[in-house]
């Protein structure tokens, strides 16, 4: 991701932190089968935390978690929630910090549990992105993701996103994938597919829950 996108997520990190979740039976699903599938002695990794939420609500399935985003602005405000959530006695083993995945991947640290909720999309070359996803994890380690797939969109919306772009509406970098061609480049990646379901609990439901293992 660029520089432009950590400024754009960091303009748009109050807005964002205030907005409600758009489908809530749909995360709660997410949530539920994320819990299911993250060992309790793990070392999670998550990309594209923006203000925490999903962290906060799976820190304490892990060893450790360690979440991670490219926007200073959306970690303050994830850091102030987790700084409420100990006063209230949350003790989970979680930290916040800034990077991003090509930042990651050369530190050469394992994970068991890679997670990257609405992130796919906005991280730039998929192939890229998801073969350093797999330089991360431990043999047999899962990458676990629900993303927005574009390409299955009304047209019209891939359309007006470079318009939106210059006005500043939109960040840099999205790619419009479709589902099949998702699973192909998380396959290509080195991933053994596991799970590919659909959350949503709306007539339509663009983002595939998939579960992979590393090989």
């Amino acid at each position: 991701m660029s520089e432009k996108d950590a400024q754009f997520w960091d303009k748009a990190a109050r807005k964002y932190a205030a907005a409600a979740i758009d489908d809530e039976a749909g995360f709660e699903r997410t949530l539920a089968r994320s819990r299911a599938l993250i060992p309790s002695r793990s070392r999670v990794l998550e990309l594209g935390c923006g203000t925490g939420t999903v962290a906060l609500r799976l820190a304490d399935c892990a060893e450790s978690y360690l979440a991670t985003d490219i926007s200073a602005g959306m970690l303050a405000i994830a850091q102030e929630k987790l700084d409420a959530a100990r006063q209230s006695g949350f003790n989970a083993a979680l930290a916040f910090r800034q990077a991003t995945v090509d930042t990651l991947a050369p530190e050469g640290v394992h994970y068991d549990v890679v997670v990257g909720f609405n992130y796919l999309h906005l991280a730039g070359s998929l192939p890229d992105v998801l073969s350093d996803i797999r330089s991360m994890l431990v043999p047999g380690g899962l990458f676990i993701s629900k993303t927005p797939c574009l390409a299955e969109m009304n047209p019209l919306i891939r359309l007006a996103i470079p318009v939106m772009r210059f006005f500043g509406k939109a960040p840099d970098v999205v790619t419009a994938c479709s589902p099949a061609s998702l699973i192909q480049d998380i396959a290509a990646a080195g991933f053994d597919i596991l799970e590919n379901e659909r959350h949503g609990t709306k007539k339509t439901d663009f983002r595939p829950f998939i579960v992979a293992r590393a090989l």
